[in-house]
């Protein structure tokens, strides 16, 4: 097997010292001298890898999205039961996550989307949108009849309903967030039978108000 290239070795120190640190003493606390030198690197060479701290973190978000990719694709490729997807797709977010639940906590508090670590930036838009896809094909490759006027809307209302189960697991104290998995189970129950019933001509009135619902909080982000 091939050694990691130095400059990727060296890359790797400053994310995971980051990590330890934003984790430990929180993000605003850390500074970029204190990440160099538990990497053991010059403060300067932190910052010819990353510019800021912003810029850590943003890395992080995509070294998780690549890493996760493989995973989720199997998740997809296991079955085309809608439950089983949705929640598996989810499931990998939460194992892949746990050693960084404190890391994440640290960085939780960013939710303004003018933020931008928040995960509804504009600079997190694209890390966004890809995570939206896999949602997007878990509902493409169900059986689940999906509606027409509601098929470019429900990947982002997964997305969102997905953030908040992560959300509260980052702040799930239960012995192994037992929690968070009796709220994904029961939540995901009625996620998915409400997916199912969309599909019904009677519903109609009630997705056109889902679909002005989602179409005023995108434009007032």
């Amino acid at each position: 097997m091939k050694s990691m290239p130095k400059r990727d070795a060296t890359r790797g120190r400053i994310l995971d010292a980051a990590r330890q640190l934003f984790r430990q003493q929180g993000f605003e606390a850390t500074t970029m001298r204190e990440i160099a030198i538990r990497a053991g690197v010059a403060t300067g060479a932190a910052y010819y890898y990353f510019d800021s701290k912003d810029a850590i973190v943003l890395a992080f978000y995509e070294q998780a999205q690549q890493e996760m990719t493989e995973r989720l694709e199997d998740v997809l490729d296991a079955g085309k039961d809608l439950a089983a997807r949705l929640r598996g797709v989810i499931q990998v977010k939460l194992d892949y996550f746990e050693p960084s639940r404190g890391f994440l906590s640290a960085l939780s508090v960013h939710t303004d989307p003018r933020h931008p670590l928040s995960p509804f930036s504009a600079q997190t838009r694209e890390i966004r949108e890809n995570d939206m896809q896999f949602f997007e094909r878990a509902l493409k490759g169900s059986r689940a009849r999906i509606p027409d006027d509601l098929r470019a809307y429900l990947p982002r209302l997964l997305w969102m309903y997905q953030m908040g189960v992560i959300l509260f697991w980052i702040n799930d104290r239960s012995p192994g967030q037992k929690k968070t998995q009796a709220l994904l189970d029961k939540s995901l129950d009625v996620v998915v039978r409400l997916i199912k019933l969309s599909s019904l001509p009677l519903t109609k009135p009630l997705r056109r108000m889902v679909i002005e619902l989602v179409d005023t909080v995108t434009e007032a982000a």
